[in-house]
């Protein structure tokens, strides 16, 4: 069973972790059991965090009641990639979290020296997904050739923008670049696939990640402009679900006049319930890949038991948990 409630940074790991294995309806939670070491012989995901940028709670939202134990609090989305085989482990995403997050990744599956990353791979240059970099340098852990993956954009944000340069010039990480739709492989299961998404970029350009193992993959697309955009630019979530057993997708708001009875239909990213609706017709397998992720503070599908929660799940989908894993494995 999830903690629920556990704060940022204080994840408390070990048999509270549940596992994603194929089920009737695709791939469902369940918790380790006699099948566990079978499954955990695969390599796989495990998610890190599933809070928009600014995670949960935001900076500057009060206190809705006098105890810190009663507030919900999540981190900043990243996913984590672990082959058991080797002990090899690639962050998704360097975010604000990242010194919690190195932590959980350090108790779910240690693996030798600091940060003991084989890579890290970046989406865009938006605040939650790459400042995290911050941790690697002599400030803090004084890291040595870090691989860090980007798109050229982006490489080039960081190598040209103060403090990021300075972790480039003190190889504190080592830039490596990405092409649309090229496959990086990781290692002989693994490889990671950047895919083009329209989104803000101001900065950069924005992508989302394929991550394919022996036998199973998934999709993780946090930001996203809208789908019909993408649709547009030659790909559609609908292809590209049906290659991937899992896909964590875009779920920022739930529906419209969510953020202080705004209308919000000029925001860069679609509601959870258009995107429902879009695939309400998919087959029930099909519907049943879809983890909704970097979720907003106000979005009220944050919180298990919510009207969100529970239309979200009656239509046959899910909101992603933390320390959820899935298997990459027959």
């Amino acid at each position: 069973m999830h903690q629920q409630q556990q704060p940022r940074g204080r994840w408390r790991i070990g048999l509270t972790l549940t596992a994603l294995v194929p089920s009737a309806l695709g791939v469902g939670l369940v918790r380790p059991g006699p099948s566990a070491p079978v499954l955990e012989a695969a390599p796989y995901v495990v998610v890190l965090g599933i809070a928009q940028d600014g995670g949960v709670p935001q900076a500057g939202a009060k206190p809705q009641s006098g105890s810190s134990s009663d507030e919900l609090e999540r981190h900043v989305v990243s996913l984590g990639v672990i082959d058991p085989e080797t002990t090899e482990r690639w962050l998704i995403e360097a975010t604000p979290d990242f010194p919690a997050q190195l932590r959980a990744l350090d108790r779910i599956a240690a693996a030798p020296g600091t940060p003991g990353l084989r890579g890290i791979f970046l989406t865009h240059a938006h605040m939650g997904h790459y400042t995290g970099l911050m941790h690697l340098g002599h400030e803090a852990i004084g890291a040595r050739q870090v691989p860090v993956y980007a798109m050229p954009q982006m490489a080039e944000y960081l190598r040209t923008n103060g403090p990021w340069s300075q972790l480039v010039r003190l190889e504190n990480i080592v830039i490596h670049p990405l092409r649309d739709g090229t496959s990086v492989r990781l290692n002989r299961r693994l490889s990671v696939t950047p895919l083009l998404v329209p989104h803000r970029q101001e900065f950069s350009e924005v992508v989302g990640f394929r991550i394919e193992g022996p036998a199973k993959a998934v999709l993780f697309v946090p930001d996203i402009d809208r789908w019909d955009q993408w649709d547009r630019h030659g790909r559609s979530l609908e292809a590209e679900l049906a290659r991937v057993d899992v896909a964590y997708l875009d779920g920022t708001f739930f529906a419209d006049r969510e953020v202080g009875g705004r209308d919000m239909s000029a925001f860069p990213h679609p509601f959870i319930t258009t995107t429902m609706e879009r695939l309400r017709s998919l087959p029930a397998e099909e519907r049943a890949k879809v983890r909704f992720i970097h979720l907003n503070h106000s979005n009220p599908a944050l919180r298990p038991g919510s009207d969100a929660r529970r239309a979200i799940e009656a239509a046959g989908f899910r909101v992603a948990e933390e320390l959820e894993r899935v298997y990459l494995g027959e």
